[in-house]
C-alpha cells in the first residue's frame, strides 16, 4: 500500500518550504508561532490541518532536517485539555511555552493502588479558602524531573467513590510541597519517578474546567488527532525494528541454524504484517474516515513482536548478549541491549495486552464481557 499525499507543487508545501528557506535553524519557538509543531491544533497555536496537511508538513520538515521541540505529554495530553477545558488565560500562559519546548510537561495520573483502576486514587485536593490543598502520591510519572508543570488528577470530594468528585488541574512541579524521586529502571535509565505531595497550595487559576469534572477531562482527546507517518522502532515506535536486524544478520554473513533462521523470517512477517496496519490507518485518516480497529490490533501485536525481536537479537549475539558493548550484531549492539531490558516493559506499560485483548474483544469482535 502506497499513500499518495500531495505533488511536489502543491501549494501548502510551497508554502512550507519558503517558510524553511527564511528558518534555516528555526527554534523552537518560530515552529511554535508558525503553527508547526501541532498543526491540527486550531489557530493561533496551530493550523486547523486536515491529515493531508499535516503529512505535507511532517515530510518538509523531515527532508530540511528540522525536529519539532519534545514535549510529549504537553502536546499530547496536556494541550488538547486546555485547548478543550482551559481558561483563555490557561490557554495564553502555557500552550505556546508548551509547543515551543520551553516548559516541558509530565502526567501525575497513575498511584500505588490507582494505576489500572485510575478512578480508584486517592491523592486529595481539599478546599481551604480559594485556594486547595493537595496531598497524596503518584507513581509512574514520566518526566517529572525535568517538567516544569504536571497534569494533576486529584480528588476534591472526599465522600465519593469512582470517578466522580475527581478535578482536574495543573501543578507546578517546582511548587513548596512537591517531592520528586527517581525511579531507575533494570536499563540504567532515569525516566519514571514517583512524586509525594505535602500540603500543595494551588490557587483557583490551576483547576482546569468546572471542581468535579476531572474524570471527563481525562478522557478527552481531539476530533481531529494528530497525523503522522508514525516510527516503525520495536520499542512503541523508537528504536531498532525488524529491518534492522535483518540487514544485521545479512551483514554478518547469515544465518546456518534452520531455527534461527526460522524465527527471523517469523520476525520479519510480523513486522510486515505491522506496517501494513500503519498504512491502512493513516490511509483511513486522509481519506477523512474514522479510525477503525487496527490501532488495537496494532498495539497487541506489536508489543509482543518487540519482545520477540529483541529475544531474538540477543540470542543471536551468543555469549555477547551478555555485555552491553560492542559484538556480532555490529556498533549498535549498545541499542540491541538496551532494547532488550527494555522490550520487557512493551506488553504493561500504555495497556496490557490482557486489556488489549479485552477491547478487541469487547469493542471489535462484540463477543461478551
Amino acid at each position: 500500500m502506497r499513500i499518495e499525499v500531495a505533488p511536489a507543487d502543491d501549494p501548502r508545501r510551497l508554502k512550507v518550504r519558503e517558510w524553511l528557506n527564511a528558518h534555516p535553524r528555526p527554534s523552537g519557538r518560530d515552529l511554535a508561532e508558525a503553527g508547526y509543531v501541532a498543526p491540527h491544533w486550531p489557530p493561533p497555536w496551530g493550523l486547523a490541518a486536515d491529515p493531508i496537511h499535516q503529512l505535507i508538513i511532517d515530510e518538509e520538515l523531515r527532508e530540511a532536517g528540522v525536529r519539532r521541540p519534545a514535549n510529549p505529554i504537553g502536546t499530547g495530553w496536556a494541550g488538547p485539555t486546555l485547548l478543550h477545558a482551559g481558561t483563555p488565560a490557561q490557554q495564553e500562559r502555557y500552550l505556546f511555552p508548551m509547543l515551543a519546548g520551553e516548559e516541558l510537561w509530565c502526567q501525575l495520573f497513575s498511584e500505588p493502588e490507582a494505576g489500572s483502576d485510575l478512578a480508584a486514587l486517592r491523592t486529595t485536593a481539599l478546599r481551604d479558602g480559594d485556594d486547595y490543598i493537595v496531598n497524596g502520591q503518584k507513581v509512574w510519572t514520566s518526566l517529572a524531573h525535568t517538567a516544569r508543570f504536571g497534569i494533576l488528577l486529584a480528588r476534591t470530594e472526599t465522600d465519593t467513590k469512582g470517578p466522580a468528585g475527581i478535578s482536574y488541574f495543573i501543578c507546578p512541579m517546582d511548587a513548596p510541597g512537591v517531592d520528586i524521586r527517581p525511579l531507575v529502571e533494570m536499563t540504567g535509565a532515569h525516566t519514571f519517578n514517583e512524586v509525594f505531595l505535602t500540603d500543595v497550595r494551588l490557587g483557583p487559576e490551576h483547576l482546569v474546567g468546572e471542581e468535579g469534572g476531572g474524570w471527563a477531562l481525562a478522557k478527552v482527546t481531539l476530533a481531529q488527532e494528530r497525523v503522522s507517518l508514525s516510527g516503525e522502532g520495536a520499542l512503541w515506535g523508537r528504536g531498532p525494528t525488524h529491518d534492522d536486524l535483518l540487514e544485521a544478520v545479512r551483514e554478518g554473513g547469515g544465518l546456518r541454524d534452520a531455527v534461527a533462521r526460522d524465527r527471523l523470517v517469523r520476525i520479519w512477517a510480523e513486522g510486515e504484517v505491522l506496517r501494513a496496519l500503519r498504512l491502512r490507518a493513516l490511509g483511513m485518516r486522509v481519506a477523512g474516515k474514522p479510525a477503525g480497529p487496527e490501532s488495537s490490533v496494532a498495539k497487541a501485536l506489536a508489543d509482543e513482536h518487540g519482545q520477540r525481536l529483541m529475544g531474538l537479537a540477543k540470542d543471536l549475539a551468543g555469549p555477547f548478549g551478555m555485555l552491553a558493548g560492542p559484538g556480532p550484531l555490529g556498533s549498535e549492539d549498545a541499542l540491541w541491549h538496551y532494547g532488550f531490558l527494555f522490550s520487557t516493559a512493551l506488553t504493561i506499560g500504555g495497556g496490557t495486552s490482557e486489556v488489549q485483548r479485552n477491547i478487541i474483544g469487547e469493542r471489535v469482535l462484540g463477543l461478551p464481557r
